[in-house]
């Protein structure tokens, strides 16, 4: 179909089990949209930002009540306080005061955009859809055997099933390796990974999201 794209489904042993369609829309589009996918990541690290830095102004710092010296015949300069933004270890001038707002927004249908963009670039190369992610037991070396079988190598992202926590426990401490559950992935997870392993059902419901 015209409006479909093919990709192959494994298994965690590698072995091919079938194929699966896809919507063209969402895993076959061919622009780039950089400036949705770029606005999508600056969104994202923006509003990861935390707002608690802050520097003391001249009235918050301790001490400076006494003027350092006489107005005048001292031959320096005149001081009133040692809280001055003047000094070494005075207040600061126009610095962070503990309640900036670096929240940055984008729309919905640009931020779709830039997901379906990022997932087609995966489709292309990267995207590995396999039957099942369900684990008979609970073993990091037997998951690091299974991504190797399915050719996942260097950075993954894994979209982990609902409560799946054979799964979670098994991938938590693989460095390379980052979990997501299918309603949370962002563009940058998406960027950032050289392979995103997905399951047939998982896909589904991605796309259905994203149509």
């Amino acid at each position: 179909m015209a409006d479909t794209i093919t990709l192959p489904v494994v298994n965690l042993a590698g072995e091919k089990t079938g194929t699966i369609l896809l919507n063209k829309e969402v895993f076959g589009i061919l622009d780039k949209n950089e400036q949705a996918v770029h606005d999508a990541v600056v969104t994202q690290q923006a509003n990861a930002r935390q707002m608690t830095a802050k520097t003391k102004k001249r009235h918050e710092v301790a001490g400076g009540g006494k003027k350092p010296w006489r107005q005048k015949g001292t031959g320096r300069a005149r001081a009133g306080s040692s809280r001055s933004p003047l000094w070494v270890g005075g207040g600061k001038i126009f610095g962070p005061d503990g309640n900036q707002n670096y929240l940055v927004y984008q729309n919905k249908k640009a931020h779709a955009l830039a997901l379906k963009t990022v997932l087609s670039q995966k489709a292309a190369k990267g995207l590995i859809v396999v039957d099942s992610l369900a684990l008979k037991s609970i073993s990091t070396k037997a998951f690091v055997k299974d991504l190797a079988a399915i050719k996942a190598e260097g950075k993954t992202l894994v979209i982990v099933p609902e409560k799946n926590d054979k799964l979670v426990k098994s991938a938590q401490n693989i460095v390379s390796v980052t979990l997501r559950a299918v309603n949370d992935i962002s563009v940058y997870d998406v960027l950032d990974a050289t392979n995103v392993v997905i399951s047939e059902d998982d896909i589904k419901t991605l796309e259905g999201g994203l149509q």
